[in-house]
């Protein structure tokens, strides 16, 4: 039986602390001795990421106990921090101190790298005997050395940093070290400040002797080309994936003669490397790949070895990202439709491969009548045309009164190079079944859409960003989809910049949310790490040279254009977004009489962790909906 009610006001067993608390995000995982060991973030444990397995029982089982907390801060944003050998001996990266550490089955961790020397490690591997490693050293310098390392296991390094041997070095940043199957050469990824690893990447070729890298050439990449995820084929030959024609494709590339594109597609086989050891295709040992396939959602796909495509079931179609392969089983994490993150594995010998689910990220999930399937929207911009997500309002026991159009909470993701897919989620259902509809936007400058579109935002951050959430508000209320008097706009960190300036320059939305947003580029600039000191280079323009555009694109060089109502949500410790930007803000709306809502949060930096915060910026959000936009939330 249904009930007509309001939109925004229907009923919802979703509440703000299911969404708190009902996620533990998994890693895609990797084969360990016949077992799936995989990462997994435990909430209930401080937030702590632990390696786990399935037990016998088929239950999950912890293998790194409490307080360990396997966590990689190379590059802030860390990646591969943990690997394994056949015989269950897990190595890993200390997220307290950065160290690696060993753990042999049965046994205590036992330090593998030195303390307080300042290092830092990520997108560990193993190649034969040696375990190689990314290595950032923190020694004061302005730009951090970083170098591909060969780290003893024996534990002779733990009091000896010199122990540690540099296999080669030579740029800002390196990624993704892959030894040759003969031990001959070792392949990885550089790159060098200004450029980040979606704008210009090189994927070079070293001798190896002794361990070490003698000379090295360039096999691909270079200038306006970003190559990723190198992996052997045999010892003679290298595939990769390469945007070098507008969409990150698969090559091969013999050490001697031409690249041979791989099943070249309108679509994006690689995305922005923000971790470390990021996947997006799986070879296998027979030459058949296991390949992502982004055009806004995701797709899998089974390259033959004569090069025909097969397209997989789509349980996964949002967030997907490959493990571990073991002959035709490939494991890989992401979301569906109605089905939330997790590990899943997939034989490629059956006759009709289904995946199958070997961890979910959310324990309790409710009925799939409750969660809204998004559907890919479209609109014309100003720049092009703007790619987003549109999820329905969506409750199996309410209807709206005839006629009624709904409100819509329009999204603008965080990054901004990065990208939405349209899975399902817990923070949106939240909204949806409440008849609160929601507009996931792929602005200009995402990824998933191609190098053009990824660039369009390229010196225009905060101009196409802004024109673009306006663009697809418009878009959905033009076409009936929402009521046009009743659209909401939110965003965090990026996004947040994006909300802030598109309240500065439109009235397109009736009310704004703000979490964290930045309000000031020259700050940003000042107080950003290394790995994105340079970014706003291509977003906005190099400094000094652009402050004249950095002050007059910040949202806090013009307070006197904030007219529409806004909540903001602020970190008390956040170093990224003092709260200070947020508080000039709201003293301007202040001033002005406009309706607005500060909540400041202690103990929170950039980015809500704690689950108390999560429920109360919830919770605050649909209240404050309802009380711009004219409806009573059911709680």
């Amino acid at each position: 039986m249904t009930t007509t009610l309001p939109y925004g006001s229907w009923p919802s067993p979703i509440t703000a602390r299911d969404v708190a608390a009902g996620s533990h995000p998994v890693d895609a995982g990797r084969y360990v001795g016949g077992e799936i060991w995989w990462l997994e973030r435990m909430p209930a444990e401080r937030g702590r990421s632990a390696v786990r397995r399935v037990a016998a029982s088929g239950a999950p089982e912890t293998l790194l106990p409490a307080p360990w907390d396997v966590r990689s801060r190379v590059h802030e944003y860390g990646g591969a921090a943990w690997t394994a050998s056949d015989d269950g001996t897990l190595y890993f990266v200390e997220g307290s101190d950065q160290r690696i550490w060993m753990r042999r089955p049965g046994a205590d961790p036992q330090a593998l790298t030195p303390a307080g020397q300042g290092m830092r490690f990520a997108d560990l591997t193993l190649a034969g005997g040696a375990l190689l490693a990314v290595r950032e050293t923190h020694d004061g310098s302005p730009v951090p050395p970083r170098d591909i390392v060969s780290v003893p296991r024996d534990g002779s390094a733990a009091d000896d940093a010199d122990a540690i041997v540099t296999v080669v070095a030579g740029s800002d940043f390196v990624a993704s070290p892959r030894v040759s199957p003969d031990g001959a050469h070792l392949a990885w990824i550089a790159w060098n400040h200004p450029d980040m690893p979606w704008d210009a990447t090189e994927l070079r070729l070293g001798v190896l002797e002794d361990g070490v890298v003698t000379t090295w050439r360039t096999l691909a990449g270079g200038a306006a080309v970003s190559v990723l995820q190198p992996e052997w084929d045999g010892s003679d030959a290298l595939r990769y994936s390469t945007d070098r024609t507008g969409r990150w494709n698969l090559e091969r590339q013999p050490l001697v003669g031409a690249a041979v594109p791989i099943a070249p597609a309108d679509a994006d086989t690689g995305g922005p490397l923000w971790n470390l050891g990021i996947r997006w295709y799986a070879p296998l040992d027979d030459g058949r790949i296991l390949a992502v396939r982004t055009h806004g959602a995701d797709a899998l796909a089974v390259i033959e070895r004569d090069g025909e495509v097969r397209g997989l079931p789509a349980e996964a179609s949002a967030r997907v990202l490959l493990g571990d392969v073991s002959g035709a089983r490939v494991l890989f994490s992401g979301a569906g439709a109605t089905t939330f993150g997790g590990l899943w594995e997939i034989d490629l010998d059956d006759p009709a491969p289904l995946p199958r689910l070997v961890r979910g990220a959310v324990d309790e999930t409710p009925d799939a009548s409750w969660l809204p399937v998004a559907h890919e929207v479209t609109v014309d911009g100003p720049h092009g045309a703007v790619h987003a997500f549109a999820y329905p309002p969506t409750n199996p026991g309410a209807i709206a009164p005839e006629g009624e159009r709904p409100p819509y909470l329009v999204l603008a993701h965080g990054g901004p190079t990065s990208h939405v897919s349209g899975g399902a989620a817990l923070d949106v259902a939240f909204f949806t079944s409440r008849g609160v509809g929601v507009l996931d936007v792929n602005y200009g400058g995402s990824t998933g859409y191609g190098r053009a579109y990824r660039e369009r935002l390229r010196g225009r951050w905060g101009v196409v960003d802004r024109d673009d959430v306006v663009a697809a508000a418009s878009g959905i209320a033009d076409g009936g989809i929402a009521d046009g008097n009743r659209l909401a706009i939110k965003g965090g960190s990026a996004g947040g910049w994006t909300v802030l300036c598109a309240l500065t320059a439109s009235d397109r939305f009736a009310v704004g949310i703000s979490r964290y947003g930045v309000a000031d580029l020259r700050a940003l600039a000042a107080d950003t790490h290394d790995f994105e000191a340079r970014y706003l280079d291509g977003l906005v323009g190099p400094l000094p040279e652009a402050e004249v555009v950095y002050i007059d694109r910040s949202p806090l060089s013009h307070l006197d254009r904030f007219t529409t109502p806004m909540l903001i949500e602020q970190g008390l410790d956040d170093p990224v977004v003092p709260p200070a930007q947020s508080e000039a803000v709201r003293d301007a709306l202040a001033a002005r009489g406009i309706r607005h809502s500060y909540l400041a949060f202690e103990g929170e930096s950039h980015g809500f962790r704690r689950p108390e915060t999560i429920v109360a910026a919830l919770e605050a959000e649909l209240g404050f909906l309802g009380e711009v936009l004219g409806f009573e939330p059911s709680r």
